[in-house]
């Protein structure tokens, strides 16, 4: 130590007070007052300049400042000539960025230069999907220093009288219609009056205004709408969603002509319209650039008129509704080689609405998407001649058809899957807290075992994140905001979370989740979760390229103004925009280095949170982990440049790290705008702390292979100073988790409110509820029994037994024991399993029984003579054969 004190001495004052390695000469010069007064000077330098980054002072304020201790410690401080000479050298390099015209010709104009060397090549779909919808809180998390009072600004979601109507009448009446085994094993349909209610209450207009018939209900209303769909029935829920997300509804309201609003809208609202949007095809599945459906601008007959208008040739597949639809949007690349609309001979992407009437469409045939029997087909086209004024916009938004989809998959993306997977959540939650207090295993209700209550906990928290998440988007979305990287993070992480949770969910009910029949809940729910992984472009990608792809063009303060900065064809116009974007660029990075070294190193426990919160440290690591990410951003951007598109895993790793702190954000929003209820810290505290240790982790593997190793080990040492301190939720929590959704109270109807729950026949959740309602009424009749039996007075072990044994005793009385036997008779229909006769498996007798049985039953054993005489015969035959 004192090594290291007198080595500080020796620099800043180039008097040397070491003779040898170990022993000190003291000099007149030196005293202890003088060594403070050394330090001092160094802690004020460092101090200032740490604190002037971490606040992000300007760049004139921080010069001054700098400026200002230099001179005083020049005029009053103990220096050596060479370090006051490096201190001079510093100071000039921070006044140089001051000097504008130098700057920008000696240091900005080269810099642009190599600069436009490196950028990466882009095509036209990424360029028009970079410029859709806009930056939100996602922007706030790319900055290193997220302004917490935005996000808190915005209010609270809630639906408006008419929507409480809507989801406690025509909704909650359309899911004690929807019978889940019929429907999906019986029918391979919903019923006619089903559909029938649909259109009637107008579930495929609910984002169609009232002036075209519409129900005009908000974008949370419409989340909540699908979520309890979705936890009745997931054929119900995507045929709802898909007309009230990325379809012809939305394209005309946005985008299409007062005649064609008039035009389809009205049908469309009253369900004599059936929509679908034909995108994907064979060949283009997320590569929507690669299509080759045509549409070709030449003259042509229509309804007995000759006109200009384009002929069609399609192959369509995986479109939801196209079996039964109407009107189909379809997506082509347009071309026009004889130039009859205009100078070009390609216009590229176009999307028009057509009347599936005509001749040359066929629709119809069907896929079968694991069972889950929502209508799902295949469409083509061939020579279909249409109208110009087909295209939705008119011919003004020829080519237009790709930048049209991105920007409106920046508002649907955030709400149907996501909604569908909340929707599949909370039934999930709400039927296996019950059943697994109901089910005894042991004696004990397997909840209390520590295996299954982890997969509880899991279940719980992780409904939470994607309750909240949808809550706080959709939220913003109906403040005007058009948030397209939250989209694909509630997208991936929201159908992902939905997985996890239907496998925890299958694991904890056993045996009772996979016997397929009309008491399983589960099993259809478990099958479904795979097709949102898969469509509205598959999580694989969205993860690997979207989330962090867009992200970095998108909501970096600069990044975005550095590129158009060098696409700009006024080179000095380019040069003064990019030179400014330059310097705010480095002093951003700097700004972020001091910032993640400081909360590293303390913890954020000094890191202003603007609310008086029980979960305000949650918002300082949420501080901490946006200046890492801002830093470990940027240098990867600066070292790897276009490289990093390619770099999909390190792509992937860093989407990881946004998504967690976006998720975590709105996760503490959501209680902020539920009332801080008490009872949900447990479930806050979870979620947050599951996310914050992802991005922990995902930070970690991100250095761990990130190519350029001292890169890589200055991050580390800059963003892990005290190693990898952030812990995984403990044991206790997950237990505070498990008793909340399995004892009957608010919070667990809190977590699963828009869940499907009415107690009658078909409707498992209501009765799952009834009966842990009513263990908790009986349980001091159970204690009663338990007694009873360890006092000999009763010897059978099942229930059902103790209770004739405890009334014969008069242990318990008649009605107590008649309140018992129904309590038992609903607990044992719960816990049982369908099973079939072979004719209703669809099996039958006769030829094909015949056939399983020659394959499946083992012959009889032959009698002692046969055998014997078998076995003759054989020894004969080899020994023919061997002569």
């Amino acid at each position: 130590m004192g090594d290291i004190v007198l080595i500080w001495h020796d620099v800043l004052t180039g008097v040397s007070l070491r003779t040898g390695p170990r022993s000190y000469r003291i000099i007149e010069e030196f005293s202890v007052s003088e060594f403070l007064m050394s330090l001092a000077w160094l802690l004020l330098f460092t101090g200032s300049a740490i604190y002037l980054a971490y606040n992000r002072v300007s760049l004139l304020s921080s010069t001054v400042t700098m400026g200002a201790i230099l001179v005083a410690y020049l005029i009053y401080g103990d220096w050596h000539p060479l370090w006051a000479l490096v201190l001079i050298i510093a100071f000039g390099a921070l006044v140089v960025p001051n000097l504008l015209e130098f700057r920008r010709e000696k240091i900005t104009r080269p810099a642009l230069d190599i600069y436009r060397t490196m950028l990466p090549s882009m095509s036209d779909t990424e360029k028009e999907a970079l410029e859709a919808g806009n930056t939100w809180w996602d922007g706030e998390l790319f900055s290193g220093m997220p302004q917490w009072d935005k996000l808190m600004s915005f209010p609270a979601p809630a639906l408006s009288v008419e929507e409480h109507a809507f989801l406690d009448g025509p909704c909650e009446e359309l899911c004690s219609m929807l019978d889940d085994w019929d429907i999906s094993h019986v029918r391979g349909d919903m019923p006619p009056e089903v559909w029938e209610f649909m259109k009637k209450h107008k579930f495929f207009a609910m984002i169609i205004p009232k002036k075209y018939g519409g129900l005009e209900f908000s974008a949370y209303a419409n989340a909540m709408v699908i979520a309890k769909l979705a936890s009745r029935n997931s054929t119900a829920s995507s045929t709802v969603g898909v007309p009230n997300s990325l379809g012809p509804a939305e394209l005309l309201l946005h985008y299409g002509t007062e005649e064609q609003k008039d035009h389809w809208l009205p049908g469309l609202a009253s369900g004599n319209e059936i929509p679908c949007f034909a995108l994907t095809s064979p060949q283009a599945g997320s590569d929507a650039a690669a299509l080759i459906d045509s549409g070709v601008v030449c003259k042509g007959t229509f309804e007995g008129k000759q006109i200009v208008g384009i002929k069609l040739n399609w192959e369509k597949r995986y479109i939801t509704l196209a079996p039964v639809a109407t009107v189909l949007g379809l997506a082509f690349k347009l071309y026009d080689p004889d130039r009859l609309i205009g100078e070009n001979d390609e216009y590229g992407i176009t999307a028009a609405l057509i009347p599936t009437n005509l001749p040359g469409i066929k629709i119809g045939r069907r896929h079968n998407p694991l069972t889950i029997p929502f209508q799902n087909g295949p469409t083509s086209g061939t020579d279909v001649f249409v109208p110009l004024d087909f295209i939705i916009g008119g011919q003004k938004m020829a080519g237009k058809g790709w930048k049209m989809l991105v920007e409106l998959l920046s508002v649907g993306r955030a709400i149907t899957l996501p909604s569908t997977a909340a929707g599949g959540g909370q039934a999930a939650a709400y039927s296996a807290g019950a059943y697994t207090q109901l089910r005894r295993q042991f004696g004990f209700p397997i909840a209390q075992f520590e295996g299954v209550g982890e997969a509880l906990a899991r279940i719980a928290g992780h409904t939470y994140i994607m309750n909240a998440a949808i809550s706080v988007t959709s939220g913003a979305i109906d403040q005007g905001e058009k948030p397209a990287v939250p989209s694909a993070i509630l997208k991936y992480h929201c159908t992902e979370l939905g997985r996890k949770v239907a496998n925890d969910s299958m694991d904890v009910h056993g045996g009772k989740a996979i016997m397929m029949g009309p008491n399983n809940y589960c099993g259809r729910t478990y099958m479904a979760t795979p097709i949102a992984i898969t469509v509205e472009g598959a999580n694989i990608l969205t993860r690997s390229l979207i989330i962090f792809g867009q992200g970095a063009m998108r909501c970096h303060p600069y990044v975005l103004r550095e590129l158009q900065a060098a696409d700009d064809l006024d080179t000095e116009r380019g040069l003064m925009q990019f030179d400014d974007a330059l310097f705010s660029h480095i002093g951003y990075a700097i700004s972020n280095a001091a910032r993640a070294f400081f909360l590293a190193l303390t913890h954020a426990k000094f890191s202003d949170v603007p609310l008086n919160t029980p979960t305000r440290r949650y918002y300082q690591n949420v501080n901490r982990y946006s200046a890492a990410f801002a830093l470990t951003t940027d240098f990867a951007m600066l070292t790897l440049g276009g490289k990093l598109k390619i770099k999909e895993l390190l792509s992937a790793r860093l989407g990881d790290v946004l998504s967690s702190m976006y998720l975590a954000s709105a996760v503490l929003k959501h209680f902020e705008n539920q009332g801080r209820r008490a009872t949900d810290i447990p479930l806050v505290e979870w979620s947050v702390r599951t996310l914050m240790y992802n991005a922990q982790e995902q930070l970690h593997s991100f250095l761990r292979n990130f190519p350029n190793r001292p890169i890589a080990f200055l991050l580390r040492c800059i963003i892990f100073p005290r190693g990898r301190t952030y812990s995984s939720p403990s044991d206790e929590l997950g237990r505070k988790l498990v008793s909340l959704i399995t004892e009957t109270g608010e919070a667990r109807e809190r977590l699963s409110a828009q869940a499907f729950k009415a107690c009658e026949p078909g409707g498992p959740l209501g009765q799952l509820q009834e009966a842990l309602e009513l263990s908790e009424k009986h349980l001091p009749l159970e204690k009663k029994l338990k007694q009873a039996r360890r006092e000999g007075l009763i010897k059978s072990e099942y229930l059902g037994h103790q209770i004739d044994e405890a009334e014969h005793a008069e242990v318990i009385g008649t009605s107590e024991a008649a309140a018992l036997r129904d309590y038992h008779e609903k607990l044992q229909f719960l816990m049982s399993v369908d099973d079939f006769s072979p004719d209703e498996m669809g099996c039958h007798t006769g030829a094909s029984e015949t056939a399983a049985a020659k394959v499946a039953r083992p012959k009889a054993p032959a009698s002692p003579k046969k055998a014997a005489k078998t076995k003759k015969k054989t020894r004969k035959k080899k020994s023919r054969a061997k002569k």
